[in-house]
């Protein structure tokens, strides 16, 4: 048994890591973590204004701060979440060959 590879493996092996690479990189897109965490922390102080009492209103001279905080960390979140949606992370350039010319 040989241990060299052909130049037909390896370029499938590498070709399946940078598919690997591109979509880890999709995964932890920053503005994945940023929207996701907004919307559910937003969900969660939202819910806090729904049931918030009297006394903890005038509190805060009458607004109502936890529904009005909660609903712009919602609206931040899904325009992060809508971001990331319409412009994707690009995939990288593929490597220039060995022997071509760079510009």
């Amino acid at each position: 048994m040989s241990d060299s590879y052909s130049d037909e493996n390896v370029r499938s092996e590498v070709s399946e890591l940078e598919t690997k690479s591109v979509t880890a990189a999709r995964l932890f897109d920053i503005r994945r973590i940023i929207g996701g965490l907004f919307v559910v922390y937003g969900v969660i102080v939202t819910i806090a204004g729904f049931v918030a009492s009297d006394d903890d209103i005038d509190k805060a001279q009458g607004v109502n701060i936890n529904l009005w905080t909660g609903l712009g960390m919602l609206a931040l979140g899904l325009f992060f979440l809508a971001w990331l949606k319409l412009r994707p992370t690009a995939p990288p350039p593929p490597p220039a060959a060995e022997g071509a010319p760079r510009e």
